[in-house]
């Protein structure tokens, strides 16, 4: 062996051992819906740019995702170097310094593309905590051909009557085709998501401007009673199971005339791989009552990196891949315009080929339209729309839930379940400091 082979080799060993040296390991928490799912099997295009790190998964249903990850970032534990997380939690979590700044993401991720309805709600005192993977409003998706049976027509911003009746004559239990499925599944962020942009359109609000509960009110009396009334006489049956990937795949079975739910949806019922109904789906607001609002949320799953997380860098390095405009360029590439994750960049609805999409303006009209800083008819002490930008309303709205769906199981009344909900909240305000 020659002086300088052996010197070559010796190189060649100290570079191996370097690489091994820097590469590093990091967990990502994320929840088990389609674009997430999608995002996995393209990290092949990720590791080619990054073959330093490597990212390994943990995938989980939301309402368990959530229970996990804010046990790790509020103990600290670093199990996750990224997190999936939602715009309820980011300004409250940035605020408490559990999130790691995103503001050194480098100049070309271009996070003044970001929508402004979005960024705002991911940034406090100026820092972005967390980047949007998608973005989300609500609105309603519906059979254009159960429709065109029933003899109507969906207007583009229809009421709550006109979709009541549109459940009424859609419905053939039959063949088993319901009118309208909606979320039942309890969570905060499950059913309790869904009825409380609801109960907004219905001049319903949680909280008065001193914190008291508002569950005794006339306005929740109503939207509960209508959504149990829709849902018991033209809901699909054990509704009370169903969040959004159940009511996903309901759809896609072609057993909804209609389904309020996110407006990121769309792509999947659209989608003929996977929805038997993907060309006869049409779209429309979120419904109101002509009180002023609409029942659309305003949301986004976003990554950010916890405080406790070893590995920063590396964690930034991957959000900055999976949340940029290269990403949506990847996702179109492989699967279409259509398929990219939405709601997040100006520059997406700003793509010719994007506005092609027949759900993309619909979607950005819903989105811009969410207020969550005057969520309600009348005036509120908080922030957001289908949620309470408090540490406390995590437990709270759980627990409500929970009581709405037994409510939609028929174990109690409308009444039974609001009455509950109003003292269950007004114990945990008072114990909280909301309530004296």
């Amino acid at each position: 062996m020659t002086a300088r082979f052996r010197a070559l080799m010796g190189a060649c060993a100290v570079a191996a051992l370097s690489t091994a040296a820097g590469a590093e390991t990091i967990t990502v928490a994320t929840v088990n819906n389609g674009d997430m799912i999608r995002m996995q099997g393209l990290m092949s295009e990720f590791n080619a740019q990054h073959p330093d790190i490597t990212v390994e998964w943990v995938t989980l249903e939301e309402n368990v995702l959530r229970q996990k990850v804010t046990t790790d970032i509020a103990t600290r534990g670093g199990q996750f170097d990224v997190l999936t997380i939602g715009t309820y939690e980011v300004p409250i979590w940035g605020k408490q310094g559990w999130l790691v700044s995103l503001n050194d993401l480098p100049p070309e991720y271009d996070a003044d593309d970001i929508l402004p309805a979005i960024r705002n709600g991911l940034t406090v005192d100026g820092e972005l905590y967390a980047a949007p993977f998608y973005g989300e409003s609500s609105m309603i998706m519906y059979r254009t051909d159960l429709m065109e049976k029933a003899g109507l027509t969906m207007p583009d911003a229809p009421t709550w009557e006109f979709v009541k009746e549109a459940a009424a004559k859609m419905t053939d239990k039959d063949a088993e085709i319901y009118g309208i499925c909606l979320r039942g599944k309890a969570g905060w962020g499950e059913n309790m998501a869904f009825l409380t942009a609801m109960a907004n359109s219905y001049g319903a609000r949680w909280f008065d401007e001193n914190w008291q509960p508002q569950f005794d009110g006339e306005a929740w009396k109503a939207a509960l009673t209508d959504y149990l009334d829709l849902m018991t006489n033209h809901g699909p049956p054990g509704a009370s199971n169903n969040g959004f990937n159940e009511n996903l795949a309901l759809f896609q079975q072609g057993k909804c005339g209609m389904w309020i739910d996110a407006t990121v949806a769309a792509s999947f019922v659209t989608n003929p791989a996977e929805s038997t109904v993907a060309d006869q789906v049409g779209f429309a607001l979120a419904p109101d009552t002509g009180k002023g609002k609409r029942s659309n949320w305003l949301w986004a799953w976003n990554l950010a990196v916890p405080a406790g997380s070893q590995k920063v860098d590396a964690a930034k390095q991957f959000i900055a891949w999976a949340t940029s405009k290269d990403y949506a360029e990847l996702v179109a590439s492989k699967e279409g315009w259509a398929n990219v994750p939405p709601g997040t960049r100006a520059s997406l609805y700003e793509n010719p080929e994007y506005q092609k999409v027949p759900f993309a303006q619909m979607t950005l009209e819903s989105i811009n339209a969410a207020d969550p800083t005057n969520p309600a008819v009348d005036p509120v002490p908080y922030v957001g729309i289908q949620f309470v930008a408090i540490p406390e309303f995590q437990g709270i709205g759980t627990a409500v839930g929970q009581q709405f769906s037994a409510a939609l199981a028929g174990s109690m009344s409308a009444e039974q379940a609001l009455a509950a909900a109003q003292a269950f909240t007004t114990r945990e305000m008072t114990r909280a400091g909301y309530i004296k």
